[in-house]
């Protein structure tokens, strides 16, 4: 296997995951995904009431080293990728799965990402 991933971009992936709750390694941007899977992850999370700013997500077409490089880090073969504390979840077809089963909605309110309605507000 060549490897793809220098220590850098190592770094710079790691430092990514660790940085923010919910990061998502997408083709384009929130406001002009690229491709159907990135946009179908997008619109997962929206579904699932993710707090838009607990997200941080990174164009792999930006740079032709991360979009390598994220690959090797993960394991996973495909993009987009998502990373919720730190820890790899999967690509699009594990979210939609996740998303279905209910899986997806109990580990994001267990990680604090999902918006709570306002009556919840009011308890604290």
């Amino acid at each position: 296997m060549v490897r793809l991933l220098s220590s850098e971009t190592r770094v710079k992936i790691e430092n990514a995951v660790k940085e923010d709750p919910l990061v998502v390694f997408m083709k384009g941007s929130p406001s002009m995904p690229q491709c159907g899977f990135s946009r179908a992850v997008l619109q997962i999370l929206q579904v699932q009431g993710v707090n838009p700013d607990k997200v941080a997500t990174y164009n792999c077409l930006e740079d032709q080293e991360l979009r390598d490089g994220i690959k090797e880090f993960s394991d996973w073969p495909t993009i987009p990728q998502v990373y919720v504390n730190g820890e790899f979840v999967g690509g699009c077809d594990i979210m939609l799965n996740m998303h279905q089963t209910g899986e997806l909605e109990s580990m994001l309110r267990e990680a604090g990402l999902l918006i709570e309605p306002a009556a919840n507000e009011s308890q604290s």
